[in-house]
């Protein structure tokens, strides 16, 4: 291992040539992608496929446009929405994929694709459910005609002894369920995995709206097969929009392990996330399942709306949970989009869209958040080691991370200070922006009291580009409050319009009383998705450098703030390729 410290005149370049382009960013908040068909581009296919910005460890499809992962009989499944002939939205087929361990994949035939009158005109999102006959099915969005009017199907396995399930049927007794007149049929999509009451009946959610309020309609059935619609919503939300990807499961109040979706009994609360249509981000709430009522009541202390808590403060979009029976755990996947926002792009590099790692999620001990972390598959991907302890970094120091792949690496840090003195004023007027907008305001380049300090990742030797993860404490009326923030800012010289390079950042609830700050960040060629505080807040950058590629890639921790930052440890690895087939 080597470390060495920066020169303080390559810190000031830094420092300048960022200051010279602060922006500060309007409330765009969200991932760009939508459901905008692009006629004459969407069967473009790719002739040459760039691998200048592809994941090494990351899934994604081997070229072209890339949501109902489940477990069943040892293999984890994954299907995606996938465009076989672009790399642009349309086409849409439900690809899919196994693995014996989330990490590794073999590529299958898609599963389903448009063939029916139920579907002529798309599949879209749903999701899958282990029957008590341990039958696997699926429930999937379906466009009738040309006007997207949305129903919901269901898919079986043709051969439930084939352990990689590779064939899909859907019978001709679809749809099960279609819009009434009180619906809005072009809104009214992605099911999710069912749930059994105390009562025998199935339940399931599917997304929609009313009148710009948000709603996870609730359908019940008996046998799977006739659904009939509650008299009101599960949950609704005024002034959200439209609710994509909704998912709903339990999280137990004393355990780190994950639960059935039909689990019931006491110490238990449940999650309720949508995917925000209008925004493109995703929130979620936690409260209380009211089974008498079919009512889900979220807590009195969750903003139920835009401002709300975020799985991902970043690049992260139409989510999707599945209990793993095997290591009793809830697993979560997000799907990350480009952020080269042009078709065109896509289609010159001949891809698009990845998914993020899958994550084990649990319910805080406080019970006011979710904790996520990278599965534990990750690590059998980890090669070189570098370590670092009790490094000490005054005002305007780096430190550069040598002996790994800087480009590709998995990287853990613990931050301690002496003292919470040092730490700014938080600005009153901040109160009502998004933490977006205050990173963007208080950058890396902003000398600060109590931060900023982290690492900067996916840096060109003389920082022309890089993408800095960091944290910076301010000081409020009657506490503290911690920001992270993933920059995305000056991640790359391209010039474009259209690149979407946001100052990503959400506050970190988390006590400082031992004066110490944890990050873990996954760095993966176009995309950092780090953990801040042991998995507390967490966000995903796509970023797409011109110099810090490859073997040209640096990484450095640093500290920009008066109060002096040891590094307590820095464990950090080079990080293999998965093998996806």
């Amino acid at each position: 291992m080597e470390f060495f410290k920066k020169s303080s005149s390559l810190w000031d370049t830094f420092a300048i040539s960022l200051v010279s382009f602060i922006v500060v960013f309007p409330n765009i908040n969200g991932v760009f992608g939508s459901h905008k068909v692009y006629i004459d581009l969407q069967s473009s296919s790719a002739v040459n496929v760039k691998n200048v910005h592809r994941t090494g460890f990351h899934f994604q499809p081997p070229k072209h446009w890339i949501n109902a992962p489940m477990y069943y009989n040892g293999i984890y499944h994954l299907f995606y929405q996938y465009n076989p002939k672009g790399s642009v939205w349309g086409n849409i087929v439900w690809a899919h994929s196994v693995s014996k361990d989330l990490i590794n994949w073999i590529h299958l035939e898609p599963a389903i694709y448009p063939s029916k009158k139920f579907d002529k005109y798309g599949t879209w999102s749903g999701s899958a459910t282990i029957l008590p006959s341990n039958k696997p099915i699926i429930l999937y969005t379906g466009l009738v005609d040309s006007n997207k009017t949305q129903v919901q199907n269901y898919a079986v396995p043709a051969n439930l002894s084939d352990p990689y399930l590779r064939e899909w049927i859907k019978p001709d007794n679809n749809p099960l369920i279609v819009p009434d007149i009180s619906i809005n049929k072009t809104q009214f999509r992605d099911p999710t995995t069912a749930w059994m009451g105390q009562d025998g009946h199935w339940r399931i959610l599917v997304g929609s709206l009313r009148k710009q309020r948000g709603l996870a309609i609730l359908y019940k059935s008996r046998d799977f097969i006739r659904w009939v619609k509650a008299k009101h919503p599960l949950h609704s939300s005024a002034n959200t929009g439209n609710w994509e990807c909704p998912d709903f499961y339990p999280v137990s109040l004393q355990s780190t392990k994950g639960l059935d979706a039909s689990y019931y009994g006491e110490n238990t609360k449940y999650v309720l996330k949508n995917s925000l249509d209008v925004t493109r981000f995703e929130y979620y709430t936690i409260g209380t399942y009211d089974t008498k009522r079919d009512r889900y009541i979220p807590d009195n202390t969750f903003i139920d709306g835009w401002k709300g808590l975020r799985l991902d403060y970043g690049n992260f979009y139409a989510s999707k949970s599945f209990y793993d029976p095997i290591k009793n755990r809830r697993i979560v996947w997000g799907w990350t989009n480009e952020s080269d926002i042009l078709p065109d792009d896509d289609i010159k590099k001949g891809w698009a869209g990845i998914q993020a790692i899958p994550r084990k999620v649990w319910l805080d001990p406080s019970g006011k958040q979710l904790v996520q972390w990278p599965v534990e598959e990750l690590e059998t991907l980890r090669k070189q080691k570098v370590q670092l302890s009790n490094k000490k970094l005054n005002k305007g120091e780096m430190v550069e991370v040598k002996g790994i792949t800087p480009a590709q690496a998995d990287v853990e840090v613990t931050f301690s200070f002496s003292s919470l003195d040092k730490a700014e004023q938080f600005n009153p007027k901040w109160a009502d922006l998004y933490a977006q907008d205050v990173c963007a305001i208080k950058g890396s380049t902003i000398q600060g009291g109590l931060g900023p300090f982290g690492l900067v990742t996916l840096a060109s030797k003389n920082l022309e580009e890089y993408t800095p993860v960091f944290f910076r404490v301010f000081k409020a009326q009657r506490n503290y409050k911690v920001l992270m923030c993933s920059d995305a800012r000056r991640s790359t010289l391209k010039h474009s319009e259209a690149m979407y390079k946001p100052s990503f950042a959400g506050y970190v609830d988390v006590d400082l009383v031992g004066k110490k700050l944890s990050l873990r960040s996954l760095i993966d060629n176009s995309v950092v998705e780090s953990f801040g505080a042991g998995g507390k807040t967490c966000i995903t950058s796509r970023v797409y450098p011109t110099l810090a590629i490859h073997d040209n890639a640096h990484l450095f921790a640093f500290n920009n703030g008066t109060e002096k930052i040891k590094i307590e440890t820095l464990n950090a690895w080079s990080m293999g390729t998965s093998n996806i087939t």
